[in-house]
């Protein structure tokens, strides 16, 4: 998945922090690809490093309390604490910055050659249930019907649930509309293609 350029995509909108690009990647992907903050933290760490984004000068100050325990003198003078009711709770406040990232030059260009470039096989990656099926159709012993039956009950329940999923979302959702236009499309496309491989493989044996 191209969670950098999604991120570089996210930033060309607007400046933001590492939590509001994670919300705001998922919103727009209908949380169908979760990032968890950890993977979004990381991620722009290497876009600092790599000169694509870096912080502004105005990054939000968030003020946080620290609750400490002191310690007072005890009655006969000794400075040390005897009790609870010779000890004091007093309560801090320190600063803490909350990075907001926004792009740079570099990055902008970055954004704008994701955007003239298609997208080829190679960077989709390799597909695992194919390369699933293509071993398991030339290994002895493997039991490729059933092999075949238990992804396609798990893609029907797929489809169920982004079609369902789909029916819960505005007309005005344009952005999760097409995501989960895509997983249906793409699921439908992977039925139709089990069903070939029962059939060649039927016919193989006739």
């Amino acid at each position: 998945m191209a969670i950098k350029e999604a991120l570089l995509a996210l930033l060309q909108r607007s400046p933001a922090s590492a939590y509001q690009l994670k919300k705001e990647f998922d919103a727009t992907t209908s949380e169908t690809w979760p990032l968890n903050i950890g993977q979004v933290s990381t991620t722009l760490q290497r876009l600092q490093r790599d000169g694509l984004i870096e912080q502004c000068p105005d990054s939000e100050t968030v003020a946080a309390e620290t609750t400490v325990m002191t310690a007072t003198a005890d009655s006969q003078g000794t400075g040390h604490a005897t009790s609870p009711n010779h000890s004091a709770t007093v309560t801090r406040t320190k600063s803490q910055t909350t990075a907001v990232w926004q792009l740079t030059d570099i990055g902008r260009d970055a954004v704008s050659q994701w955007w003239s470039t298609p997208v080829t096989l190679e960077q989709r990656g390799r597909d695992e249930l194919v390369m699933k099926l293509a071993f398991a159709v030339t290994t002895p012993g493997v039991d490729v019907t059933a092999l075949i039956q238990r992804q396609r009950v798990a893609l029907q329940r797929l489809l169920h649930d982004v079609t369902r999923a789909r029916r819960a979302l505005p007309p005005s959702d344009i952005a999760g509309l097409l995501v989960l236009d895509h997983h249906i499309f793409a699921t439908e496309a992977e039925l139709r293609w089990l069903d070939t491989i029962d059939d060649r493989r039927l016919r193989a044996r006739i």
